[in-house]
């Protein structure tokens, strides 16, 4: 590989997608504000200058209309990237996704291939309200047929997104406005990585420990991930030694690795910012449990998410709500207190 440089998540996510248009000329990109805009959190800057308004397309606001064209086009042996600017904005292209995106590869027998990357914003923190701020990729991971793909930081932003444009099965991408790098948003900066100039790929169902550790497991994505580093790096001055996972996709699950982890350590905390009930906490929760004969829990698991609430205004209920670094370190902190209470 040539040599590494400092990116931000936006940078690598458009040099990712301009390395796969110049590979591939079925590769072409449609939606919102994506064309001489470059999308409103960078993910195709620069775009339209190389490869012309026939390939970087800008859409009407008509979600089900450019997901279906997407859906179609990918069907004729195309490799549409559809990005749609919130993953609140899903709402309303539903069917389009979940009944004909979803599932027409299985129910056309596998004859048919739909190689669709659907990539969207997620994530609260910037006061956007209840309708710009959910994560929801709980939602898309509950869907069969559909992969989930969540990137915490540049590398991965560009591995994985040169895998799901490589891949013949619809992809969701999602990526946190508030790890993109942009320099009229505050974000956290443990996002913006040394990328090798050349393209590259991360399989799919492969989780990376960020930090190693041995006294408790926090098992994060996304923006999370990068709240979790920091909480671990208090906890390791009050002598708590935390291991930090980032899933990197949901479809595939790389459970495999969280098990390893919690068998080493005996306590897990799932820092998510998606909602809690019916979610992605749960899914992992659940799965610990399913293999209790591996895993020795020290103390009962913890999930951190957001309650059942739309994402508020009020800055200070918005924070409230998802989750922070002082959140994820009392609860690690709280877990080892158990311990030493009961150890006395």
């Amino acid at each position: 590989m040539t040599a590494a440089r400092k990116l931000t998540m936006a940078q690598a996510i458009a040099e990712a997608i301009g390395q796969e248009m110049e590979r591939d000329s079925t590769v072409f990109v449609m939606g919102e504000d994506i064309a001489k805009y470059g999308g409103i959190f960078g993910a195709t800057g620069g775009l339209l200058d190389r490869f012309g308004p026939e390939r970087i397309m800008d859409t009407p606001i008509s979600e089900s209309a450019f997901i279906g064209a997407a859906t179609g086009a990918a069907a004729e042996g195309m490799r549409p990237i559809a990005e749609l600017m919130f993953a609140d904005f899903f709402g309303v292209c539903m069917d389009q996704i979940y009944n004909h995106l979803a599932k027409n590869t299985y129910m056309s027998g596998g004859s048919l291939k739909l190689p669709v990357v659907l990539m969207t914003a997620i994530g609260g923190g910037y006061s956007d309200a209840a309708q710009h701020s959910q994560c929801l990729y709980g939602l898309f991971a509950h869907v069969p047929g559909l992969k989930v793909v969540v990137p915490s930081n540049a590398y991965d932003a560009k591995g994985l997104m040169i895998q799901a444009i490589r891949d013949d099965n619809p992809v969701m991408f999602f990526f946190h406005k508030g790890i993109m790098g942009l320099p009229w948003m505050a974000y956290y900066e443990g996002s913006t990585t040394e990328v090798p100039q050349d393209a590259y790929t991360i399989p799919f169902g492969q989780a990376r420990i960020v930090r190693e550790g041995s006294d408790v497991t926090i098992v994060s994505l996304s923006q999370m991930v990068q709240k979790a580093v920091l909480a671990a790096a208090q906890l390791e001055a009050d002598g708590i030694r935390a291991e930090v996972i980032d899933l990197r996709t949901l479809v595939p699950l790389d459970v495999e690795t969280v098990l390893r982890s919690v068998a080493k350590t005996g306590r897990l905390v799932i820092a998510d910012e998606d909602y809690l009930n019916f979610g992605l906490s749960g899914e992992i929760a659940a799965s610990i449990a399913e293999h209790l004969d591996r895993v020795a829990l020290k103390s009962p698991v913890r999930r951190l998410g957001v309650p059942a609430v739309p994402i508020p205004y009020s800055r200070p209920l918005e924070q409230s709500v998802i989750p922070q670094v002082q959140d994820i370190a009392g609860a690690c902190r709280s877990m080892m207190g158990v311990k030493l209470a009961r150890a006395a």
